[in-house]
């Protein structure tokens, strides 16, 4: 059994209509001042902060979102046998799992857009939820069970990675035999340096992003075609 470990970052979800954030066209590139809205000391202080942050994320439409051919890709190699698959990603979005790869060989980094969770009580509900109240007037929805602000289940600016996800995707990256970097630019740390872990191991490293990155030098392959071709025809290849 072939341990095939996925780090995917933004870029495998620009397909699916949702934007990048440090790419050439990227949110923080475009709107530095819009880094604030996803920064926890800013967001938990400023009701305005918040405010505005609630309008994207119903602007967003990230929970539209449909998995693209590269996600499909990932779901496809795990079913083929002697292939054991494990996604470590840096999205939010929860397209690996809506490709049909099983939650449990997920693990998501920076957390979930698809819940919300309050900062008083750990209270988690849908994220759904709380836009329909924000469609319905509600411009700060506040938690119903404390009344405390809520927040998306994410990882912001300023807040510290679950130090059992981050040991989990460690272990994974020590054991892969390949691991994939894919629209990554693999400047965020600490999920960057699985890449670094995982080749000081003595995996197969590949990276596969539009732009350079600091790890280029200890892959044994990088691709820079349009990930939604590019992917599928490397995980086939590897399958």
């Amino acid at each position: 059994m072939t341990l095939v470990a996925i780090l995917s970052g933004a870029g495998i979800s620009t397909d699916s209509g949702i934007r990048d954030y440090r790419g050439p066209d990227g949110l923080w590139r475009r709107d530095p001042e819009a880094e604030k809205l996803v920064t926890y000391a800013s967001y938990m202080a400023d009701p305005d902060i918040r405010r505005r942050a609630w309008l994207m994320r119903r602007d967003a439409a990230v929970l539209a979102a449909e998995p693209n051919a590269a996600h499909r890709a990932v779901a496809e190699l795990d079913r083929t046998p002697g292939t054991a698959v494990r996604v470590l990603t840096q999205n939010v979005d929860g397209l690996h799992q809506l490709a049909g790869l099983p939650g449990r060989k997920v693990l998501e980094l920076h957390g979930t857009a698809r819940e919300v969770v309050c900062t008083g009580c750990d209270a988690r509900s849908p994220m759904a939820v709380a836009l329909e109240r924000v469609e319905a007037g509600e411009d700060d929805p506040a938690c119903r069970e404390c009344g405390g602000i809520l927040k998306p289940a994410t990882v912001m600016f300023g807040q510290a990675l679950d130090p059992a996800v981050l040991g989990a995707a460690m272990e994974i990256a020590r054991a892969a035999e390949v691991f994939v970097a894919v629209g990554s630019t693999l400047q965020v740390q600490p999920a960057a340096s699985l890449a670094g872990i995982a080749a000081e191991h003595g995996a197969r490293l590949i990276v596969v992003n539009a732009e350079p990155t600091p790890y280029d030098a200890l892959a044994e392959e990088v691709v820079r075609e349009p990930i939604g071709t590019a992917l599928p025809a490397l995980l086939k290849r590897l399958g």
